[in-house]
């Protein structure tokens, strides 16, 4: 049997004095308590910003020579990596292997506790590995306490392939951040529920794991100004926005855009440089092709 560890160091697993006396309190009171320490959250994101942008600029870099982008984490932290891995595809266009998120316990993990595989980093690192993790990848960690072993285990086998590695904790000198590349600290303090990181932790992962993925697929140039122009217009909802940002773009009428959108294969970017450029789909996918897929490029 293991010895027992004492984890009463960690900022995420102490008592919050803020809260105490949580559950003899009003229930408007109660609220209160949690939303005023929800504010203090994107503080503490802002605090982290140079080392997310460094994070991005690193993984963008790895996604355009080829790479891909994996995170990893066990509990709340990899369900929220498998959350903002899975809406890469709809949001942006991209291939479904482009971003993928690891969670400890597989799948089953998302919807069920499977606490036990946490605690062994070797499993983190299988687990990459049958995921077919590469080199050229670019693999981030996420664990709120910051030494999660599974995590751990993960990011130096991919450090031992010379991939480069990140890590996302909210703590600060965590083990985590000793062992990537590119480190990210999110000190959110104690939680309203002591050691409960599902929530400003959680919150915080999230905040980060947004930029992470937004910030990476801006780089690529699939997204233009503020608008998704890689969106996939699969529904009646995505046809419409599809439509709305060709007119916006590319400057014409709705009869306008819906007939570029039909004519480009459903493609916005090709649609939009199609109607604002009055050239042909074929001449339009060259241009593109010849920009690196930003439309920024071909259109100014």
């Amino acid at each position: 049997m293991q010895p027992p560890i004492d984890l009463s160091h960690l900022t995420t697993e102490q008592r919050n004095p803020r809260s105490h006396g949580l559950d003899a309190m009003p229930t408007v009171e109660m609220l209160r308590v949690f939303n005023e320490e929800d504010r203090t959250v994107a503080e503490a994101v802002a605090r982290a910003l140079p080392a997310v942008a460094a994070l991005v600029d690193a993984a963008a870099e790895a996604l355009a020579a080829g790479g891909r982008l994996f995170y990893i984490g066990a509990g709340t932290s990899g369900r929220l990596g498998v959350l903002d891995a899975s809406e890469c595809p709809p949001t942006f266009n991209v291939p479904e292997d482009l971003v993928t998120g690891l969670i400890a316990g597989g799948d089953h993990a998302l919807r069920h506790a499977v606490e036990g595989v946490e605690d062994r980093p070797e499993e983190g690192a299988a687990d990459l590995e049958r995921a077919g993790f590469r080199p050229r990848d670019f693999l981030v960690g996420i664990a709120a306490s910051g030494r999660t072993p599974y995590v751990l285990g993960a990011v130096d086998r991919a450090a031992a392939m010379g991939a480069p590695t990140g890590g996302i904790s909210c703590c600060e000198n965590a083990e985590l951040s000793g062992r990537v590349r590119y480190p990210v600290e999110v000190v959110t303090g104690p939680e309203v529920i002591a050691g409960s990181t599902r929530l400003k932790a959680g919150t915080a992962t999230k905040m980060v794991l947004n930029m992470i993925s937004s910030g990476v697929m801006v780089r690529l140039g699939l997204v233009y100004s503020n608008l998704m122009v890689n969106v996939q217009p699969r529904n009646a909802k995505l046809v419409d926005r599809a439509q709305r940002i060709i007119m916006e773009v590319a400057q014409v009428e709705r009869e306008r855009a819906a007939r570029a959108l039909e004519e480009s294969g459903m493609d916005v970017r090709r649609a939009i440089v199609m109607a604002r450029l009055g050239v042909g789909r074929d001449e339009a996918e060259q241009l593109l092709a010849r920009a690196g897929g930003r439309l920024r490029a071909v259109i100014g």
